[in-house]
């Protein structure tokens, strides 16, 4: 008998979760797009928020956690709006997201009270412009649909390079896409008014297509069961609508029901055990549910339900993570501007509670693939394996595995597989292609004897294993407590060149561009945190847009202007910072032609600086004598970036012509050296590394993916050494380079991440470390002598962040437990760069000069390498592995003992008998 001849859930209920099981948080938005707001697995619940652009996504857990809430966290996935994401059916931590900036993205999540990812596990690049659409195939591992603006393509995960098929074009843009349930058949509406089904096996033209839709506004299609198909839209009066199909007849609709007028699109979301619809309008405070029978096609309003907030998206709770000791039958998350609330559609029972009310849930679809994507593609047709929702049927969840990939992703690790994890032969690999290897003494290797494999053997298990590590993997980045920042800055100026760090500071001050007219450079003490004042502050009026701007690193009280009109202004700060605005600079420099690039001072001489400009010279200049001395030739395009060699005898510069340039400028103003540079024209900067061996590029390839590049100084035209992938953003990435640790931490302006990693001179040069997540975007970041590191708590760096209206401190920590002693492993002497060794006229004429060098180990600490060494310990394995346990009787008798010892022997007195009494006179009458 089909189970929908007579209705068990004409009666479903919904109920709208009390405001404690609200998830809190959240900063959902209105975003104009396809694709879903809001997903959700049986364990996680991903959604759109307006930070970062909607580039950002938030993630919390559809159950809270042992305190009752909710914990809200925040994944950067995208350099642009994320259009669409969808959770793998087969594995609840695996969520795939597309975006405008034209890429597929696969994720490997963890429980939101974890560090997340911060790199994909599987980049996809269709190179068909911005995306709109996705969603995993019902039955294929690893199968993904994709839709960009008029066509939909079909993606093995295995074969990232090139889809499997690319189905026809569409008349016009594409508005959704649809699986069938048994994974045959993919369905798409257009915003032509076509409905289309496709075979993609079979052809990539449509197998059935009918021009049905009576508006071209906002349709969405969903495939129901067997052959019947969901449609919401408009019709020719602009009245909301939902529509049921034949699939095999797409000439007319079988069954519709008007939900009135209104322009919000329509959200549908269908239950195949139960047969019930939810529709939602976006922007309505209203989710109406439908009956679908499929003996006779129809549609059946069950239940109206009026929400508290606007709707901003909706998504269904997978059947596994539903109470069905409650009869709960389904369950929706709304999404609202500011919270997400569950909805809880029940079935009323009179038992409900204490019973499993089989006859209301039927079998359902499990979470182990029926085969792979190559097995699809290849004609098979097999249906994942149904399970059952009684309690106790339930299987145990495995062991929670990342997934892992079998070729070099395009971003995260460098050796082809995700930190922490084991080969296997897909991305989204079955359960029974990885296998958790046994962890009993006799199969272990090393348990057998009893004792736990040393922690050398053990590192240098791993280190074989997994390749080359770096101590500073676990560094951890944290901003500094609220005392120390600088709040309320107003009217900062967050449009300046791609060339400009945004900001500069030294031990004493921090310099800010204004967007006041006239070039206003704010300086801010360091000595003097805290909010400052509504009321206007004294500044360095440049009277022309600055260009770029730089502290003298000799003289803290001197600040080098480049501006607009070509000219470079040197400003001198007096003792204790600006007490007036400052109307005259101490010296001027002129000799370029057009606006200035950048400047950069000499690292060992002082009185040097270099500046680079738009009339492609690149010039030094004698600020002691005010005049220029050198004028550099050979660049073809705008300058991009230039840095001092560490001993400040070579240049190199980076160009838009594609080329990067060392030049030797007491020997020649022609380049000594020259090869090929980074592939896109977006901008670059470059810093030496390694002691000067190596030049460090960070630019972007010819997709305009963000890139790390390395060169050897001395071989500049063997091109690149090594080079490794980043990420898709527009801004270019600014590097900050540490020779003490040989770190370098990067990131951009209106980044919220900073990636940090060590550069070796040998395989695999790039080793990435753990990275810091601002919660907000950042608007620069620059760094600060190594003597303002505290190494009492193991600061490597620390740097000052710009926002759009504070400098907040960030310290960058490596994680150690003997913090007590001095970490002589991180900290060699260091440069004292704050002091110049030698003049800029002795530098002309062929001196060269090194920095003295200083130790920052504080009297009172012991060098951690000079430290006791304490005898090692054998560490057994816990009794329970080798003896049996006790039986039942045994634990009873020794629960008995331990209850009669804690309350003591019965004939002993009891502690109110000793007490005295009270003569009969002293009671109250």
């Amino acid at each position: 008998m089909n189970r929908f001849k007579t209705s068990k859930y004409k009666n479903t209920t919904p109920k709208i979760g009390k405001k404690d099981e609200w998830i809190n948080n959240v900063r959902g938005g209105s975003f104009s797009c396809q694709g879903n707001h809001i997903k959700a697995s049986s364990e996680l619940v991903a959604f759109n928020t307006e930070q970062a652009g909607g580039g950002m996504l938030g993630l919390t857990s559809v159950r809270p956690g042992s305190d009752g809430q909710w914990t809200v966290t925040h994944i950067s996935c995208h350099s642009d709006l994320v259009t669409d994401m969808d959770f793998s059916p087969f594995d609840e931590y695996v969520l795939a997201t597309c975006s405008g900036d034209e890429t597929v993205k696969l994720w490997y999540l963890c429980d939101p009270e974890q560090q997340q990812p911060s790199d994909p596990m599987l980049t996809l690049h269709p190179g068909q412009g911005r995306l709109e659409l996705l969603q995993f195939h019902p039955t294929s591992s690893g199968l993904l649909a994709v839709g960009t603006t008029k066509s939909a393509l079909i993606w093995d995960t295995n074969r990232k390079d090139a889809p499997l098929a690319a189905l026809e074009q569409h008349g016009d843009q594409m508005q959704s896409l649809s699986w069938k349930r048994d994974g045959s058949l993919l369905a798409s509406s257009c915003k032509d008014k076509m409905l289309r089904v496709f075979d993609p096996r079979a052809q990539l033209t449509p197998v059935q297509s009918a021009k049905s839709l009576q508006s071209n506004k906002d349709s969405r299609i969903l495939w129901a069961m067997d052959d019947l198909l969901v449609t919401t839209g408009f019709d020719m009066m602009r009245s909301r609508e939902v529509r049921l199909w034949d699939s095999r007849k797409l000439s007319s609709s079988i069954s519709s029901a008007s939900l009135g007028t209104s322009s919000g699109m329509l959200i549908p979301l269908f239950d195949e055990d139960t047969g019930l619809l939810l529709i939602a309008g976006m922007g309505e405070t209203v989710i109406d549910c439908f009956e679908i029978s499929s003996s006779d096609p129809s549609l059946s309003q069950v239940s109206h339900c009026l929400l508290d907030n606007s709707t901003r998206g909706v998504a269904m709770v997978p059947k596994l993570a539903l109470d069905v000791m409650s009869c709960e039958v389904m369950r929706a998350l709304q999404l609202t501007d500011s919270c997400v609330v569950p909805i809880s559609y029940q079935v009323p029972r009179k038992n409900s509670g204490y019973e499993f009310q089989e006859d209301l849930y039927p079998d359902t679809a499990g979470t182990t693939p029926a085969m792979s994507a190559e097995e699809w593609w290849q004609g098979g047709n097999k249906q994942v394996k149904k399970v059952s929702l009684h309690p106790d049927k339930q299987p145990k969840p495995p062991a929670k595995q990342a997934p892992v990939m079998k070729d070099k992703p395009s971003e995260g690790s460098k050796d082809g597989h995700p930190r922490g994890s084991s080969t296997s032969s897909s991305p989204l690999s079955t359960p029974s292609s990885s296998a958790v290897p046994s962890r009993s003494p006799s199969s272990t290797s090393g348990l057998s004897s009893g004792f736990l494999p040393s922690p050398s053997q053990g590192a240098k298990a791993i280190q074989n294993l997994m390749g080359p590590t770096s101590k500073f993997r676990h560094i951890a980045g944290a901003v500094k407590h609220r005392d120390t920042h600088i709040t309320n800055i107003r009217g900062l100026n967050l449009t300046t060149p791609g060339e400009c760090d945004g900001f500069c500071v030294n031990r004493q001050r921090v310099a800010v561009p204004l967007s006041i007219s006239g070039g206003q450079i704010a300086v801010l003490e360091r000595s003097q945190p805290g909010k400052l004042q509504d009321t206007g502050m004294p500044t360095i009026q440049n009277s022309v847009n600055v260009a770029d701007f730089s502290w003298d690193p000799f003289d803290s009280h001197r600040l080098a202007v480049a501006g607009d009109d070509a000219k470079i202004r040197v400003w001198r700060v007096p003792e204790g910072g600006l007490k007036e605005t400052l109307t005259e600079p101490e010296l001027i420099l002129q000799g370029h032609t057009e606006k200035i690039y950048s400047i950069k001072f000499h690292p060992l001489a002082s009185d040097l600086l270099v500046s680079s400009s738009y009339d492609l010279s690149v010039r030094l200049w004698n600020l002691a004598s005010g005049e220029q001395v050198k004028l550099f030739s050979g660049h073809q395009d705008q300058v991009f970036g230039m840095a001092w060699s560490p001993d400040g005898k070579l240049l190199a510069t980076v160009c838009k012509d594609g080329k990067v340039r060392i030049y030797d400028p007491r020997k020649s103003t022609d380049p000594v050296q020259e090869g090929p540079g980074p592939e896109g024209h977006r901008g670059a900067r470059v810093v030496w590394v390694c002691d000067g061996k190596y030049l460090l590029v960070s630019g972007f390839d010819s997709r305009s993916e963000r890139v790390l590049y390395l060169y050897s100084a001395d071989a500049l035209s063997s091109g690149v050494v090594a080079s490794t992938p980043v990420t898709v953003s527009p801004s270019t990435l600014i590097p900050f380079y540490d020779p003490d640790t040989s770190v370098v931490i990067l990131t951009g302006k209106g980044d919220t991440r900073v990636y940090i990693y060590e550069v070796v001179p040998e395989e695999p040069y790039f080793i990435e470390c753990s990275s810091f997540n601002s919660p907000e975007p950042h608007k620069g970041l620059a760094f600060l002598p190594k003597t303002e590191c505290n190494v009492r708590d193991v600061e490597i760096a620390v740097g000052l962040m710009l926002t759009k209206t504070t400098i907040e401190p960030v310290a960058f920590r490596v994680p150690r437990v003997k913090k007590e002693f001095f970490q002589d492993d991180l900290y060699p002497d260091t440069a004292v760069w704050w002091e110049s060794a030698l003049t800029a006229s002795a530098w002309l004429s062929g001196s060269n000069g090194q920095h003295k060098k200083i130790s920052l180990k504080p009297k009172d600490m012991t060098p951690v390498s000079e430290a006791p060494k304490e005898a090692p310990v054998r560490k057994y394995l816990p009794s329970s592995v080798y003896l049996e346990e006790k039986t039942d009787e045994q634990k009873k008798e020794e629960l008995l003992s331990a209850m009669v010892a804690k309350l003591g022997n019965m004939d002993d007195p009891l502690p109110q008998e000793s007490f005295q009494g009270v003569d009969e006179d002293e009671w109250d009458d």
